[in-house]
């Protein structure tokens, strides 16, 4: 048996239907009866893995030989739904009202399921996105040919021809968000036994730390940040922080006493967390 909870949530897996059935669901009534709480029986099921399950908004399921976490059906409805309901209630909202719109609701969308097996639900959604749009752009301009519509709404940027997009007032091109312009990056998964309130996965946590912020342009820019105040030196031995060499964010207690973080180079920061000699910086 295995159990995974998040908040509320949670599975139970087991070898059989019988199992699950007979066994651990009476158990898990009872226990929810004895605090005055009871499972919901619409949300309750149990399913085999090759037919597939949701979870915490992921649809998981067994393919052949593999597990793959995919975004669920109702939950790719639900905001092909949301987007299409906005568009079709703002008929003669600005152009560059919209974009800004739609964009807050994609980019929560796609950055939720990019770590997942997403590419194929992106490239629907972007076409979903072009055919409600198109329709919104010709309900405006009936009168108008295919040809002036495109030019007037579209421009090409990049590879793409058929980018949603519009000058501000400011001559700034503002651009639709496309799903597929966001690269898929599988999670980081943390080790089963690891803690951040036990000191021996201190170095463990820094470098995972350090590797997730290196995909987010937010990350990135942080890392930036920290390699021009140090001037691009390590403070533990005084040479440059280089791409070959490696690097990692180490947490470390300053003058005042407060917890900062500073970028050291791979080697320093093997030694600070897995070396028997004390290291200390140069500050």
């Amino acid at each position: 048996m295995n159990f995974v909870r998040y908040a509320d949530d949670f599975i139970v897996t087991g070898e059989s239907r019988e199992i699950l059935e007979n066994g651990v669901l009476p158990i898990i009534r009872g226990f929810l009866s004895e605090r005055g709480l009871e499972l919901s029986e619409e949300k309750t099921v149990i399913t085999h893995i090759e037919d597939g399950f949701d979870f915490l908004g992921s649809n998981i399921r067994w393919y052949k030989d593999k597990l793959l976490i995919k975004p669920p059906k109702k939950n790719y409805k639900a905001i092909v739904s949301k987007i299409r309901e906005i568009v079709k209630k703002n008929p003669s909202m600005k152009q560059e009202d919209l974009i800004r719109k739609l964009n807050s609701i994609i980019r929560g969308w796609v950055n939720f399921h990019k770590y997942n097996v997403s590419s194929q639900a992106f490239e629907r959604f972007d076409f979903d996105m072009w055919r409600c749009l198109w329709q919104w752009c010709k309900r405006r301009h009936p009168k108008k040919s295919h040809k002036w519509i495109a030019k007037k709404y579209f421009r090409q940027v990049g590879t793409r021809n058929w980018t949603f997009s519009v000058k501000t007032s400011d001559s700034f091109e503002l651009n639709l968000i496309y799903a597929t312009d966001t690269n898929i990056v599988r999670w980081l998964k943390t080790k089963s036994e690891a803690t951040p309130f036990d000191d021996r996965f201190t170095g463990y946590f820094e470098e995972r730390d350090t590797e997730r912020m290196f995909r987010e342009i937010k990350g990135r820019k942080k890392l930036n940040a920290l390699y021009k105040a140090q001037k691009g030196i390590c403070p533990i031995c005084g040479g440059a922080i280089t791409v070959e060499e490696g690097y990692r964010i180490h947490e470390a207690m300053g003058n005042d006493y407060k917890i900062i973080r500073i970028l050291v180079d791979a080697g320093c920061h093997r030694k600070l967390h897995y070396s028997k000699n004390v290291v200390e910086p140069l500050w």
